[in-house]
């Protein structure tokens, strides 16, 4: 029998760290590494895995929640590190992740599809305020899983780019309302709100009513913020107007919630 699509699992998204599992008959995968090594390790024991069993780390951009392990796990283990031109200058220039065997630095450029044994991933660019960020949608056996957290708003490009995956990790980062009348200085309120910030929960719903299709199972709502979000909110902005937009929420598709400290459960797509 053959094995079609693949695995997965949150490890944790939130505003405090991000990092995602991928896992193929030939290729076990971390996409970004934003906690500490002894966390991802215990993340991923949580669904029965080992960081020595990992082929690779791939990064989305420089931030610390998304890298601030995998200079310890690559150390550690030895295994490659993707990430694009200009963010790993920006890794090296501010000694972001430590020293790094040359020979583990690989480059994955945005816009591009690389093969990872047998799973193609594919890069895109998003509109947030680091150096070249970029996220990624997996595809195997017409099968693929769309993740798509840190942007400040979905170009009618990046929505094409997306459309009618499978499934789908994306931004809930803050409920509006919660933001602007929170504590955080307004300069932080800004840059939160711009254009290179982060999606609040109704842009993560719009983003959705965008592109979801017929072969949507799956809606994860990811990068919640702690201090301006609420996350039964964030669940019932998405539910509500997926429903209000004549989507089947609960029948075609379900939407789900992830944790910053506790991973999903290994699931099949």
């Amino acid at each position: 029998m053959t094995n079609k699509g693949f695995k997965y699992s949150i490890l944790a998204s939130g505003s405090s760290g991000n990092s995602f599992y991928l896992e193929t008959p030939k290729k076990k995968l971390l996409i970004d590494a934003g906690l500490s090594g002894k966390k991802i390790t215990s993340l991923l024991a949580e669904i029965d895995r080992k960081p020595e069993d990992l082929d690779a780390i791939l990064v989305t951009h420089e931030h610390k929640d998304h890298i601030h392990g995998v200079g310890v796990l690559a150390r550690k283990y030895g295994m490659p590190i993707y990430a694009n031109k200009k963010t790993w200058q920006t890794m090296d220039a501010h000694n972001m992740i430590g020293k790094i065997d040359p020979e583990q630095k690989h480059i994955f450029e945005r816009g591009k599809v690389v093969t990872f044994g047998d799973i193609d991933i594919e890069s895109f660019g998003v509109s947030h305020d680091a150096v070249d960020p970029q996220f990624y949608r997996f595809m195997k056996d017409d099968k693929s899983f769309v993740m798509l957290t840190d942007t400040g708003y979905v170009s009618d490009r990046m929505a094409g780019l997306i459309e009618n995956a499978d499934g789908y990790l994306i931004e809930s980062n803050h409920d509006m309302e919660i933001l602007r009348s929170g504590a955080y200085p307004w300069s932080l309120k800004q840059r939160i709100l711009s254009d290179k910030g982060h999606l609040s929960n109704e842009d993560g719903s719009e983003t959705m009513i965008r592109t979801i299709g017929n072969r949507t199972k799956k809606i994860y709502l990811g990068h919640l913020s702690k201090e301006n979000n609420i996350k039964e909110l964030a669940h019932m902005t998405m539910e509500n107007n997926l429903t209000q937009a004549d989507f089947g929420v609960g029948h075609d598709f379900k939407v789900l919630d992830t944790s910053p400290d506790e991973a999903t459960p290994l699931t099949d797509i």
